[in-house]
């Protein structure tokens, strides 16, 4: 393999570049091909982009850095190279939702968080993979094609999803960060099965016009980030807010839950979370037992809810016609949809209005809720296909996730894996709905506890 060009951002992040932007040692121009380079080299063997856009990339690079050469600074992400998961329209681009259906007219034209990303100076070099219509915990996708995550060269492993591409994308440095969808966990799955961080905004912070329309009553869109400090960054400016600091941890009370978000771990799960906890306890973080009630009842409420409005939202001719063109993991979901019983959806939706309801009383002098993200390390690619039918073993990969978004919360996923484990491990912590800064600030705070993970060796991936 010829020799790859580094990763731009690497080790100093989206801080680092903007300095060295503003004191006229690199340009937009130069990461953008840099990074561009990188998915030349790389994403024939990975497979995480949909679509690569490098001629409008280009562009866009050259215009923000005339624009700053004019005294015009957009800001933080100025010049920032990022993916955009193929259910979001971006003007000029496919949008197929990892289908080989025609569902452009359920996505629409560029949205306002397209548009706001744009505005705030990043720059969009593709399109990454997703599970079709936005369905699949395991990221595997029959018809448009499966990612291969850059942890695992002799096996294909799942890289999560239904965001895949994304982590994919952001694990092996082919942009500095990517935008993502979650609906039961499509940005924390990937990211940490990708071993990179992940955040999981509360449901309505972000618009989701332009977006594929998977279930509206959860959807959420979502940050896969080499670091919480890039994540930290590219949330504020993406709102204006200020800056994010880490919370410096005494005084920090995380709920431990004893329902089962700590059942049936892998070993290698069990033993980083064991040292993760540890080193919040000696940080004087305290951890509280907390019961969620019903959480062994969300994820098949949430089979229930997200198949009737996909059916809803595809429209029942097109979701029969088109079964025999879908991968198996969504023709199965969607079959379920088309057989759903309207008094299973209405039920399912009123738990989903209790929960949400009742999360104000479970977070109560609570900073969050904290947890392993997966009870497993990322299985190979042909297992997860063979077991996609089978619905225990489906909703044990997300067991953990779903909590968050049917209680209205917001979620983080950091990496843990350097804790003793060949394959990436995540631990999450859920907070409440709309305490984003507080979820990131707790992120910061464990990423300086825990230092920096370590990264996938994608050269030997490349070869491979």
């Amino acid at each position: 393999m010829s020799a790859l060009a580094d990763d731009p951002f690497h080790p100093d992040g989206i801080a680092g570049f903007a300095s060295r932007l503003r004191r006229g040692e690199t340009t937009a121009e130069a990461v953008t091909r840099a990074y561009l380079a990188r998915i030349e080299a790389l994403d024939p063997h990975l497979g995480a982009f949909e679509f690569i856009d490098a001629a409008n990339a280009l562009a866009a690079a050259r215009a923000h850095d005339r624009l700053l050469a004019s005294g015009t600074d957009l800001g933080s992400l100025m010049g920032v190279p990022v993916a955009v998961k193929d259910i979001l329209a971006v003007k000029g681009t496919p949008a197929r939702a990892g289908s080989n259906l025609d569902v452009a007219d359920l996505i629409g034209g560029e949205g306002a968080f397209v548009g706001g990303l744009k505005r705030a100076g990043a720059v969009i070099v593709g399109k990454t993979k997703t599970a079709e219509f936005a369905i699949g915990r395991g990221g595997v996708n029959a018809v448009r094609g499966t990612p291969k995550n850059p942890w695992a060269h002799a096996d294909h492993v799942i890289p999560g999803g239904s965001s895949s591409g994304s982590g994919v994308a952001v694990a092996a440095g082919l942009c500095r960060f990517a935008i993502g969808s979650d609906t039961g966990g499509s940005v924390r799955l990937p990211a940490t099965h990708c071993g990179v961080f992940g955040l999981k905004t509360t449901k309505g912070l972000w618009p989701t016009d332009g977006v594929f329309p998977l279930s509206p009553t959860l959807d959420s869109l979502g940050l896969l980030t080499a670091s919480a400090a890039d994540a930290a960054i590219a949330f504020s400016a993406l709102g204006g807010r200020a800056p994010i600091r880490a919370h410096p941890g005494p005084g920090l009370r995380l709920g431990r839950p004893k329902d089962q978000f700590f059942d049936r771990l892998d070993t290698e799960v069990a033993a980083c979370v064991e040292v993760a906890l540890a080193r919040l306890g000696r940080a004087g973080v305290e951890l509280v037992d907390v019961e969620i009630p019903g959480t062994a009842d969300m994820p098949a409420c949430f089979d229930h809810m997200v198949p009737a409005e996909l059916i809803t939202n595809l429209g029942r001719a097109r979701a029969r016609e088109g079964l025999d063109a879908m991968d198996p993991v969504s023709a199965d979901r969607v079959g379920a949809g088309l057989a759903l019983a309207a008094g299973d959806y209405v039920a399912a939706v009123r738990r989903h209005r209790a929960w949400r309801e009742g999360a104000t009383s479970i977070f109560r002098g609570l900073d969050g809720v904290v947890a392993p993200t997966s009870p497993s390390l990322p299985s190979p690619v042909s297992e997860a296909a063979a077991r996609a039918d089978d619905p225990q073993l489906r909703r044990a990969t997300s067991v953990n996730t779903v909590p968050a978004n049917m209680m209205g919360s917001c979620a983080t996923t950091t990496p843990i894996h350097a804790f003793g484990s060949p394959l990436p491990v995540g631990l999450q912590v859920i907070c409440p709905g709309g305490a984003e800064e507080s979820a990131l600030s707790i992120a910061l705070l464990l990423e300086n506890l825990f230092g920096p993970p370590p990264r996938a060796n994608v050269e030997r991936g490349g070869e491979s």
